[in-house]
This record gives structure tokens, C-alpha cells and sequence, in this order.
């Protein structure tokens, strides 16, 4: 929408009006802040009045620089997120007290952000490429995600406690709206180079990520509408880029992980914008938004756990902003969506956590719909089949995480946050994943260098895919799979629902011209189509070569060879796996990773096992079976 046709929606309106609109209450708002969820408000306070007793983190310039230095981009990040949280637990702690000494605590830090050198995160920040610096060019701030996250967390603050900082912090204010000044509005309106907008190069999730931050923090921080009008419509000129990139079925090649910051973004734009413009720009009923709005939810496995793919991680890390897709959901009128998030709602326990963020954590508390809400059993699909990506996932029963599921994938080596892994799968009993997709170990300089293929986690050789004459996958958009019979599931029609899924994955390798490899997976149907307990991953090859071919799993929990097969158990549940090569049994060689990163540990426990199968031969077959066990 051109910045004429915003400026009319808008022109005229008083900027408190256009503030007021957003639903972010003002401590003044006693009713507001005296209806906040409790339990939320008196975790906040208990873990604020721990704070207290500690000077505030510092993000030193040793540790920014430690990413040019040795890679390492995690302790800084640390650093300033301990700050931030921070911040947001004396934010609320003063809405819900009013008690100066959090009005103080919360002014400190706002100070201490601002006077941070820069609100770019290193591996994001360009002066290191633009002009060989270790440390930020302060001349010339970068607009990053950190910036974004930062200037929106400010311009909450600032909404919530501004009156008694004019009271008590004169100037303060001034400050806050000078560092967004020059830190993030003039870069946004005057910078095309940033990649992210969409002018040069395709994006990903921080499109809606950025862009959602800066709308906020100028309807909040800015007085002059026709300016807030010309900066809502570049970022609506940049957010179509993102929403003409997304398929129709709603599939985030990102996964899951990457949703609740890339996609549950623009969900959150879009609420701001049609909350500005009085509901006159409202995009509940484009039909993009409703599949985006379903993906996560069409990904459960049951409980914490999630079909993961490329970067993401396999489960919840326990403070998703849960009340986004709820309010979604509920605005849509999609009672699955409603249900799937209140299976996340715990009695007793937080509406929302600090570390999704200020602005994340008021809507959360202030919704009294979702303060209210009882936790509700996950809708779990019985099949979704996302073309656009290549994705089945497969159970036995809808509703019931009882049993085996089956989630495989084809697709190409040129996705977002792109792992080799055309033509791998993943296996969950009970909803617990037994055979797995590793998801990300902690970022690095080496993570989105040129080196990223490096990492273990990332390579096909450690995805559950099979090895042609023991080749690497390549990289780029020329290595694809193949679809040769998908099976159904929503969101189109579930014909042929129970049908195989089957690639041809030979495109996904370095081979000679002609040569094949075909994988076809089978979840058996359970008795009277209850819950499935087989499941049977078929490999049929031809080559031109004999060589050294390898099929490989990773397992996560305790393995065991049992015969010529092997046990796989975590949680209390159980899977046997039986490999056929041309009939006849084979043993595989196993492999222990013991884990040592602690992403990598928090998700999967100390250890990840590797179950290698030699199949050598131009031609020959191999089947999977894997049965789960009472």
C-alpha cells in the first residue's frame, strides 16, 4: 500500500490514539495491570527481586570481538540477552507494583541499552566486511535483528512506564527516541542495501522479524503520522516480498523453530497494522495466512515434540509465545489451532516467558482470553503432505500421539537454513523421536560461512539417509529429490492418505548421469486404524559404479544390537529396526557421538548413536523395518 493511501488512513489521528489502538496498557492503566495473570506477575517479581543482588551483565567489546577472533558469537549474545530480560522483569515488575524502586531498575536498564555501542549482533553486524573492523562501526549502526528486538523492547517500555520516568527520569525518553532515531529509523528509511528487505535477494525470517519490531516501536516512539504512514508503507512494500515467497500450503522450509520468528512475525505485523488502521487493512482472510498460521501445529509429534528440519530443533524450548497462535487461531475461527496452542497452557504456570520478549510477554499478560484458557489434548493430524516442500508426516490416528509416526522428506539443497538432508526421515514413538533430525548445535562463524557443510550435524552422512558410493550430498539449488508417488493429507484432499511416499533421490548426489536411487517409506496401518506400529523404508539402486554404499540412522537414547538388528529406547518408549539387504539380514556398525554443545545436549540427552549399513553392489536393495515395541 503506497505511504498516500496509509496517510489517509491515518492522517488526522491523534499518535496516543494510534498508541492506544495497539493494546499495550500505560501503568496508569490499573485495571489493566490489576487483572494480569498472577502466577505470571509474582515469577516475574521473584525472579526481579533476584536481580537486584547482581550488577547488570556486560557486553564487553572483548567478547563482540571474539567473532572475528575465534567465531565464537554465542557469549555476547548471552550477554546482551541477560540485559534485555532483565529489563523486561523490572518493566513488568513496576506495572504491577508501581513501586519506584522498579520504575529505577527499569530506567537503568534502558540506559545501560543505550548506551551499548551497538545494537547489532556481531555476526550480523556489516562494519567487519565494509571496513575490516573488529568492533562496530558506531558511524554507520547496522539494522539487524538484535537492533530490531532492542528499539521495540525500548518503545514498550517507554509506552508502559513513560509518566512516572517523566516524573522521576527527565530526559530518559529523549534518549531512548534519539538512539532509535539513529540506530533504526534513518537506517530503514534510508538504507536499500539491507539484504533483508527484499530489494536484491530473496529473504527469510528476518523480513517479518525486523520489520514487525520497527512498525511497533514507530507507532510508539514517533509523533509525526505522516511519517509513521511512509515508514508503515516501506515496510509493507518490503513484508509483500516475504509473503509472495510463502507456498500455498504454508510450509516454512525453516521448520518449525524458525516459525515463531519468521511467519509468527508477520502475524504480529499484521495485528499491528490492522490495529492502527482501526481494522481497515486486515488480513485474517487471505488464505496464505491461514496455512502459514496451521504449519506448526500440522508438525507436532505430541507433547514438547516437533517434525524438524534444516536449523530448527526437535523441542519446545518452553517459552514459544503460545498466546500468538491462540489469538490467531481464534481470529480465524481454526478450532485446531486453538486447541494445539492450549495444549501448551499449564496450570500454575506463566501465560507467557521473559525470554520471548517484552512486547511478547505484555500481550500475553493483558490477554485475558488466553489467561483464562484450559490446556486442551493437541489435534496431531492423521497425515499432512506439503508439496511445496516436499514434507509427509504420517500416524496413526488423528488426535493420539500413541504409536509410530513417520515424517520423511525430499526437497532441494538450496533451502533456508539448508541441511543435506533430501531424502531423509524421522521416526517417533509415542511422540518421543527415536530415530532423528539432529537440528542445529550452537551457531558459530562457521554456521553460514563457507565452511558451513563442515559441521557434522549439517552433513547428510549424519542425517538418516542413505550414502551412494559413500557421497556427500551437494549443496545448492541443482541437488534436489525427485517425487515419483506422494501420498495425501492436508491441507488438500487426504485421497490416498494411506498411499507410499516415494523419491528418487540420485539428483541429490554427484552421480553419473542415468544412475538411480529410489526411497519409498511405508507406515503400516495399525489394527482397525488404531495407532501404527510398523513402519518399512524401502531402498531400491542402480549405478554405474560398485562402490562402498552406506545407509545410515541416527538414533537418539540408548541402542542396543540385538541379533542382526538393533533397540533403540528413550522415555519409556521402544523401537526395533531390522535391515534387509536384497533379503537377508545385515548388521550395522555403530557409531557414538558423545555430544559436548549444549543445544545439542539440552534436546537429545549426552549422546546420539550412528547405525551404519554396507550395502555395496551397482544394483541391490535394502528395507528398514522398524517395529515399535510394549
Amino acid at each position: 500500500m503506497r505511504s498516500e493511501s496509509l496517510g489517509e488512513l491515518l492522517g488526522g489521528v491523534d499518535p496516543g490514539q494510534l498508541r492506544s489502538r495497539l493494546g499495550i496498557p500505560p501503568l496508569e492503566r490499573r485495571e489493566v495491570w490489576a487483572a494480569a495473570d498472577s502466577i505470571t506477575i509474582e515469577r516475574v517479581l521473584a525472579e526481579a527481586e533476584a536481580d537486584r543482588g547482581r550488577p547488570w551483565a556486560d557486553a564487553l567489546g572483548s567478547l563482540f570481538v571474539r567473532y572475528v577472533r575465534d567465531g565464537d558469537r554465542a557469549t555476547y549474545e548471552r550477554a546482551v540477552a541477560d540485559r534485555q530480560e532483565r529489563l523486561t522483569r523490572a518493566v513488568i515488575a513496576a506495572a504491577a507494583t508501581e513501586d519506584q524502586r522498579w520504575v529505577d531498575e527499569a530506567a537503568d536498564g534502558a540506559v545501560v541499552l543505550c548506551e551499548q555501542s551497538t545494537w547489532s549482533l556481531p555476526a550480523h553486524d556489516d562494519a567487519h566486511a565494509r571496513r575490516g573492523f573488529a568492533l562496530p562501526d558506531v558511524t554507520a549502526p547496522y539494522l539487524d535483528l538484535g537492533a530490531g528486538e532492542i528499539v521495540a523492547q525500548l518503545a514498550v517500555a517507554d509506552r508502559i512506564l513513560g509518566v512516572r520516568w517523566d516524573d522521576s527520569w527527565p530526559g530518559l525518553r529523549e534518549r531512548i527516541r534519539h538512539e532509535a532515531e539513529v540506530r533504526v529509523f534513518t537506517p530503514f528509511e534510508t538504507r536499500d542495501d539491507l539484504w533483508w528487505l527484499g530489494y536484491w535477494r530473496e529473504v527469510n525470517n528476518w523480513n517479518p522479524w525486523i520489520l514487525g519490531n520497527v512498525v511497533l516501536a514507530a507507532v510508539l516512539l514517533l509523533d509525526d503520522g505522516e511519517r509513521v504512514a511512509r515508514l508503515l508503507a516501506r515496510a509493507l512494500d518490503s513484508l509483500d516480498r516475504y509473503v509472495a515467497e510463502l507456498p500455498a500450503d504454508g510450509a516454512i522450509d525453516e521448520g518449525v523453530a524458525y516459525w515463531w520468528n519468521g511467519a509468527g512475525r508477520m502475524l504480529e505485523l499484521l495485528d499491528t497494522v490492522a490495529a492502527v488502521t482501526d481494522g481497515r487493512l486486515d488480513a485474517r482472510d487471505i488464505p496464505v495466512v491461514a496455512e502459514v498460521l496451521r504449519f506448526p501445529m500440522r508438525m507436532h509429534l505430541g507433547g514438547e515434540w516437533y517434525v524438524n528440519v534444516a536449523d530448527g530443533w526437535a523441542r519446545s524450548r518452553g517459552h514459544e509465545p503460545w498466546q500468538l497462535p491462540f489469538r490467531w487461531g481464534s481470529l480465524i475461527g481454526d478450532a485446531r489451532v486453538v486447541a494445539w496452542a492450549q495444549a501448551s497452557r499449564r496450570h500454575g504456570e506463566p501465560v507467557a516467558g521473559v525470554a520471548g520478549g517484552l512486547p511478547r510477554l505484555v500481550r500475553a499478560l493483558v490477554d485475558g482470553a488466553w489467561r483464562d484458557a484450559t490446556p486442551l489434548d493437541a489435534p496431531l493430524p492423521a497425515a499432512v503432505w506439503l508439496e511445496s516442500v516436499q514434507l509427509s508426516v504420517r500416524r496413526g490416528e488423528a488426535g493420539s500421539a500413541e504409536g509410530l509416526a513417520l515424517a520423511a522428506k525430499g526437497g532441494t539443497n538450496d533451502e533456508n537454513h539448508n541441511h543435506k538432508d533430501l531424502g531423509s526421515f524421522l521416526v517417533a514413538a509415542g511422540g518421543r523421536p527415536l530415530l532423528v533430525d539432529i537440528g542445529k548445535p550452537t551457531y558459530t562463524a562457521q554456521t553460514f560461512s563457507a565452511e558451513r557443510y563442515g559441521i557434522r550435524a549439517m552433513q547428510s552422512g549424519w542425517h538418516n539417509a542413505p550414502a551412494p558410493l559413500g557421497l556427500e550430498q551437494g549443496a545448492g539449488p541443482l541437488f534436489a529429490a525427485r517425487v515419483l508417488a506422494a501420498p495425501g493429507g492436508e491441507p488438500g484432499p487426504r485421497n490416498n492418505a494411506d498411499a507410499p511416499f516415494e523419491l528418487e533421490l540420485a539428483g541429490a548426489y554427484p552421480l553419473e548421469e542415468g544412475d538411480s536411487w529410489r526411497r519409498t517409506f511405508r507406515l503400516c496401518a495399525g489394527d482397525a486404524g488404531g495407532p501404527a506400529r510398523r513402519i518399512e523404508v524401502a531402498d531400491v539402486w542402480s549405478l554405474r559404479d560398485a562402490g562402498p554404499n552406506r545407509v545410515h540412522l541416527v538414533a537418539a537414547g540408548d541402542v542396543e544390537a540385538v541379533g542382526p538388528g538393533a533397540e533403540v529406547e528413550a522415555d519409556g518408549h521402544r523401537i526395533r529396526i531390522v535391515a534387509l539387504h536384497d533379503g537377508a539380514p545385515v548388521e550395522p556398525l555403530r557409531e557414538v557421538w558423545e555430544l559436548d554443545d549444549p543445544e545439542l545436549v539440552a534436546i537429545w540427552g549426552p549422546r546420539l548413536t550412528r547405525l551404519v549399513y554396507a550395502v555395496p553392489g551397482r544394483s541391490g536393495s535394502l528395507t528398514t523395518l522398524i517395529e515399535e515395541l510394549s
